[in-house]
């Protein structure tokens, strides 16, 4: 039970209807054998000595029958693939998107604690196994056993040796399948962990490709791709090789069952205790009962690795959500008491106490590593703390239901990720129901209206994955409008402008000007002259707020602020020479 739980993804009511119409189907199946043996016994009456004609009338009925049950077996199978099929797809596609939702819900120390590759591979090739295992493997089992079963309970009343004879092998048979469990749990993990291992590695050959070029790290020696594969091979031979005789044993105690029953049906023909009309009727129904079962006991194992597959995302959908059920506060301070974070093992901000005013400028500076990024997700709940309590407005962030808070903040990160679609819904991200006037308004307000009308259609061209067709200050400025479209109250901004030329660098300074006018904003800056006029400056180091207030006052306090702001003075100066 613990299998099909798992292969169905927790969904096991999906197959109430797939396993009935499939059951149903079975039982049709069954006329074929009822109405040979009929046959046989009427040809065996006519011919046994006995003077009993013929009865020609009682086959032809047989047969108009078998001719009527090709119809009833088609509406029948017919059902039983619908069913399976639909449900199979509709739960894969259904358990795909719910798997989606659930990773949006989780905190990002969680996802930064997966790997990538793993996850997308559980979002694809998982939910597709289980999709198979449902539409193919599921069936074919519920068939395969459900057979035996009526047979050997029809065949009972007619002779219980021979039916005894014919099914004393398959518990033993199930048996040897069962004591390959944990053999085929641990096959299987190392087999999992292979194939997502070489997921990772193709991506990253295949993103890391301009390196690997420029550094010449090409055929024997880029060894990272074809190791994976290598692995991956030895662990898929592995499994095949060690859960193969398992299988092997148990399809030939299976095949045992019919020699037997032969052995059995000779025996008790000899000593007269058998009619021959009898023997022959076993013949043929241990003949079409036992072909399905070797297929089925043929492809348990991959069955159960199917189960282990769907077992995965069962794991992931019980790791918990962010809790919270309040309303976002519609503006506020925002305020950090007593606050420490850690990433795993490794705390990185050590008992922060500050008061982030509403309407206010807030500049985060130090040195890399210092704790500028991690505040700045804390207050967008990106995480949690692990001591301490984050406010918003006076009311605790853990408290605030997360999408509720998200509709309070905009965020413009350094490094923009656009979506595969068009300009006008990369900016429509920040307000889904935005006209089109609206969309225009926040593309001019950032800067970005002039070079949209220059692409071949305007806010209809499509940008590639993640804005490789636009430059780096064009996606910059399309994920300003998304923020300015939002109009939200808190604005976060990681250093928009660090990587940008000089010309791109000024539009889009004029875009965040714009942008953070009457919002309450916080900003983490490398270049001190960016923020020289900020309403207060947090200087960060070793994850601790060592200094804090304005420009003027932290210069004149003569420490780490005013040793950094010298350094880049100087560097103001610098050529690159020969």
């Amino acid at each position: 039970m613990n299998a099909i739980r798992n292969i169905t993804i927790g969904q096991t009511e999906r197959l109430h209807k797939p396993v009935f119409c499939t059951a149903l189907a079975n039982l049709v199946n069954i006329v074929p054998f009822c109405l040979s043996i009929e046959a046989i016994h009427v040809i065996y009456s006519a011919f046994d000595g006995s003077g009993t004609p013929l009865d020609t009338v009682r086959l032809w009925t047989i047969f108009g029958v078998l001719v009527a049950y090709i119809g009833v077996m088609m509406l029948a199978e017919r059902a039983a693939y619908r069913a399976n099929f639909r449900g199979a797809y509709s739960m894969s596609a259904a358990g795909r998107v719910a798997l989606a939702e659930h990773l949006r819900k989780l905190s990002l120390g969680f996802l930064s604690r997966r790997d990538p590759g793993d996850l997308s591979s559980m979002m694809i090739t998982d939910f597709t196994m289980a999709e198979t295992g449902i539409s193919h493997h599921l069936p074919q089992l519920i068939g395969a056993f459900v057979m035996p079963v009526l047979a050997f309970l029809g065949l009972l009343w007619m002779d219980w040796r021979m039916s005894v004879a014919m099914f004393v092998a398959l518990p033993f048979s199930v048996l040897v399948l069962w004591s390959s469990t944990k053999v085929q749990q641990r096959l299987s993990g190392q087999q999992i962990a292979a194939k997502i291992n070489a997921g990772n590695r193709l991506e990253e050959y295949l993103q890391g490709i301009r390196v690997m070029k420029a550094y010449n790290l090409v055929g024997e020696r880029f060894t990272r791709l074809r190791d994976a594969f290598a692995h991956l091979r030895r662990a898929c031979i592995r499994q095949e090789a060690l859960l193969g005789p398992f299988v092997l044993l148990s399809i030939t105690l299976v095949r045992a069952g019919l020699t037997l029953m032969i052995l059995c049906g000779a025996y008790l023909l000899v000593g007269g205790e058998l009619s021959l009309l009898t023997f022959v009727l076993f013949l043929v129904v241990g003949s079409r009962v036992f072909d399905p079962l070797t297929s089925a006991l043929t492809n348990f194992a991959e069955f159960r690795y199917f189960s282990i597959a769907g077992g995965r995302i069962l794991e992931l959908m019980k790791e918990p959500e962010m809790k919270g059920s309040d309303e976002a506060p519609a503006e506020g301070d925002i305020v950090f008491r007593d606050v420490a974070f850690a990433y795993q093992e490794k705390e990185v901000l050590h008992d922060v106490n500050v008061t982030l005013p509403q309407g206010k400028l807030t500049a985060l500076v130090g040195p890399s590593g210092s704790g500028k990024s991690t505040l700045m997700k804390l207050c967008a709940r990106f995480y949690d703390p692990v001591r301490g309590r984050v406010l918003f407005g006076g009311k605790d962030l853990s408290t605030i239901e997360p999408e509720a808070l998200m509709q309070r903040v905009s965020m413009v990160f350094q490094d923009v990720y656009l979506f595969q679609d068009t300009i006008k819904n990369n900016v429509r991200f920040g307000k889904s129901d935005a006209t089109d006037e609206e969309i225009m308004e926040a593309a001019k307000k950032a800067c970005c209206h002039d070079f949209i009308m220059r692409l071949p259609k305007g806010y209809d061209t499509l940008v590639g994955e993640g804005g490789c067709t636009l430059s780096g200050g064009e996606k910059q400025r399309l994920s300003i409008a998304r923020a300015i479209l939002k109009e939200a109250p808190i604005i976060l901004l990681d250093e928009a402008t660090a990587s940008l030329d000089p010309e791109n660098e000024v539009e889009v300074q004029k875009a965040i000007n714009t942008l953070i006018k009457g919002h309450t904003v916080i900003v983490i800056a490398h270049r001190l002259k960016t923020i020289k006029n900020a309403d207060q400056i947090l200087v960060f180091d070793h994850g601790s707020i060592v200094e804090q207030g304005t420009h003027d006052e932290l210069i004149k306090q003569g420490g780490l602020y005013e040793r950094l702001w010298t350094i880049q003075e100087k560097t103001l100066g610098w050529q690159v020479s020969r």
